[in-house]
């Protein structure tokens, strides 16, 4: 048999019940963070830290007045002078940074106005170091794109450093991924000389690199501005030329690959506009003049210019009663900004309406530089426009532009920038120099 242990009197031992805590008194809540502090004198370290914020207010006031409701007061000098240098701005831009403005000069506590990101395509060339100039000058921050080909380093090499300007070399023919307010595309080579270099080229930047462009504006909900030119119109039948003049354009002449290209950009400007809702403006820029203007481009002022000082005959092409339009560059700027900030799409013609004959551009270029200057008459080149004159209301009634400087006031700026360039003059400072 098997033997069978039995422990006796336990059989019917009852279950001891589970462990189950004292219930905490009401009070022990309160006491807790009470004997923390009072636990390795963390109350002296409160007192003190109360005492000294207390002197510190008491000693040192603060300069700021609150009014209760989370805004300060600023000096309304600041405020005039803000609002003046910013007053060209539409009202979406005007909030950056801020909720909105208000008259009583008051900003939000700890918030500061920012300004804007943008690109400039071509931004070291002529038109476009200038546009930059203005853009870093009022607070924003400047993205400058080029390959070179006509620009040139030097032209932005005095923002090298500023934390608010950034320069990539790269070719707008391929894709750009960037993070962007607004887009000014300048980037075309302007002049006969270099766009009919590499026509090809010509169109393709015209074409394909204003889609890439384009197609940034649209990814990133950026503002973007085509700058278009007078050579739309071709040779005209209409004098002056409005915006709504379609042109004479030679579609298989020698400039075709500048003026048709400029023509398509524009064409796919507006379609980007209407079919994708992109924010754009068109500028149709006229000839301009200015500091920092490559020497040996082609184009009529730049040409008479370094022949003069360079002691050569004025070249002038056919009989010299081709009329054209010189706007300084400074007046340029402004109208494209202003363009910019606008609310309307254009395109806009951005010119001074002052019509010179070549030969009267010549006589202005003796007076400047060299009364003894003779002038050398060649062949006409080919679909040169015979007259090119703006038309200038559109932009006086919805932008409140026009040209301000004269061709006699700013000729003498340009011939001082070319001079230090062609004979390394520097005691001829202001290559910068605008009005």
């Amino acid at each position: 048999m098997g033997s069978e242990l039995i422990f006796r009197g336990h059989e019917a031992q009852p279950m001891a019940d589970s462990y189950s805590p004292k219930p905490l008194k009401p009070w022990f809540y309160v006491a807790r963070p009470i004997r923390y502090i009072l636990r390795e004198q963390r109350l002296v370290f409160v007192l003190v830290g109360i005492a000294i914020a207390t002197v510190g207010f008491t000693f040192f006031p603060t300069s700021r007045t609150s009014h209760g409701n989370g805004y300060v007061s600023i000096p309304n000098t600041f405020v005039e002078h803000d609002l003046a240098h910013y007053s060209q701005r539409p009202l979406y831009q005007q909030g950056v940074g801020l909720k909105t403005w208000n008259s009583g000069g008051k900003i939000p506590l700890g918030l500061k106005r920012k300004g804007l990101r943008i690109v400039v395509t071509g931004g070291a060339g002529f038109v476009g170091s200038h546009l930059v100039d203005r853009l870093i000058e009022r607070g924003d921050s400047v993205i400058v794109v080029d390959n070179f080909f006509t620009g040139r380093k030097e032209n932005v090499m005095h923002h090298f450093g500023n934390p608010r300007f950034e320069l990539i070399r790269h070719d707008v023919v391929e894709p750009l991924l960037l993070e962007v307010d607004q887009i000014y595309h300048l980037a075309c080579p302007a002049s006969p000389v270099h766009y009919k270099f590499n026509p090809v080229k010509t169109i393709k930047t015209n074409v394909v690199g204003t889609l890439n462009m384009l197609g940034l504006a649209k990814r990133v909900g950026a503002r973007f501005l085509l700058t278009s030119t007078s050579e739309v119109y071709g040779d005209p039948l209409q004098h002056p030329q409005v915006e709504t003049y379609w042109g004479n354009v030679n579609p298989i002449g020698v400039r075709s690959c500048y003026d048709e290209g400029k023509r398509t950009a524009e064409t796919l400007t507006m379609d980007y506009h209407r079919g994708a809702g992109v924010e754009v403006r068109i500028a149709r820029i006229f000839n301009t003049y200015g500091p920092r203007m490559c020497i040996d481009d082609g184009r009529v002022v730049s040409n008479f210019v370094a022949q003069a000082l360079r002691k050569q005959p004025l070249t002038v092409y056919g009989d010299g009663k081709q009329t054209r339009s010189f706007q300084y560059v400074s007046d340029l700027v402004e109208g494209l900004i202003r363009l910019m900030e606008g609310e309307h799409v254009g395109p806009f013609n951005l010119g001074n309406p002052g019509e010179f004959t070549m030969l009267e551009l010549a006589k202005v270029v003796q007076e400047s530089i060299d009364p003894d200057a003779k002038i050398e008459y060649r062949p006409n080149t080919e679909d040169d426009p015979h007259k090119r004159k703006p038309d200038i209301t559109k932009a006086k009634e919805q932008l409140g532009w026009e040209p301000k400087v004269s061709l006699r006031k700013g000729l003498p700026l340009m011939v001082k920038d070319f001079r230090q360039r062609i004979f390394g003059d520097h005691k001829e400072g202001g290559a910068t120099t605008t009005i």
